[in-house]
């Protein structure tokens, strides 16, 4: 049976690489955000340097696809990456995310995935791609017409429609593969002076890593949060929400728990 790579074992492994001391004629390696350090003042005063701090004036909170395919144990994909939601308590850690936002006036943008009857018209498409299309998943009969859409796959959770439908969420057109670079993602953000993403969502290998991807590229400072997304775990093709855990590593600004994220969007900067 496959095991999910946890955040706390990441957490682990991590903490035992910065405790490795360097020959003396190497520099130190910089500490890993977010990882454990020996408890002693200097520690704890260069711990909370390196923890993030977001300010609404130039951050936002971006989250992938907050949809039922994907969270509910009612959608399609649920028979894979449940395991990972409930270990990771994603649906929980995205309303604590949605709702600290909302408290400390960040601006918040939900990127979310809708096909149409068009889209399956596609002359070639990749692995997951024919798989959402078989399942049925996001699907939306029109582009011009909700009828349907409530309660639908492609419909938020029921939960975080106080967040999305206030008036305030920017909702923006839909990507089509997994990342924003075929909506207008970016350009919402551009055009609200965000330079700071913190980002959360489903899925974590797929649209959540292709978007920490894009708006790397695109020269913004981005924040994943570990424990706010999640992944399929499939005998077949493997763990993603491990293989993204380590690109997150490797690729983003910053990672950090919900925990962490929601403690930095409340300690704004000055």
């Amino acid at each position: 049976m496959k095991t999910l790579l946890t955040v706390s074992a990441l957490s682990l492994a991590a903490s035992a690489l910065v405790t490795l001391r360097p020959a003396a004629s190497a520099p130190a390696p910089a500490p890993v955000a977010g990882a454990a350090t020996a408890s002693t003042p200097a520690a704890e005063e260069a711990s909370a340097e390196l923890a993030p701090v977001f300010d609404p004036a130039d951050t936002a909170l971006v989250v992938t696809d907050p949809q039922n395919d994907f969270l509910s144990p009612d959608g399609v994909t649920w028979g894979v990456v449940g395991q990972s939601v409930t270990d990771n308590g994603t649906v929980e850690n995205l309303e604590a995310l949605f709702a600290a936002a909302k408290r400390g006036g960040f601006p918040v943008f939900v990127s979310p995935h809708y096909y149409y009857p068009h889209d399956k018209r596609w002359k070639f498409e990749g692995t997951l791609e024919a798989l959402m299309h078989s399942l049925g998943m996001f699907d939306r009969p029109d582009p011009l017409s909700l009828e349907g859409f409530e309660g639908s796959g492609a419909d938020w959770l029921e939960r975080y429609e106080p967040y999305i439908e206030d008036g305030e969420t920017v909702v923006t057109s839909p990507h089509k593969v997994y990342g924003p670079d075929t909506n207008d993602l970016v350009l919402q953000l551009r055009k609200r002076g965000v330079d700071r993403v913190i980002l959360a969502g489903m899925s974590a290998n797929l649209c959540t890593e292709s978007h920490l991807r894009a708006l790397l590229e695109q020269g913004f400072d981005v924040t994943v949060v570990s424990d706010g997304t999640a992944a399929a775990i499939t005998p077949e093709l493997g763990d993603g929400y491990a293989a993204a855990l380590t690109n997150f590593r490797f690729l983003a600004n910053a990672v950090v728990d919900t925990e962490g994220a929601v403690a930095a969007m409340t300690r704004v900067s000055r």
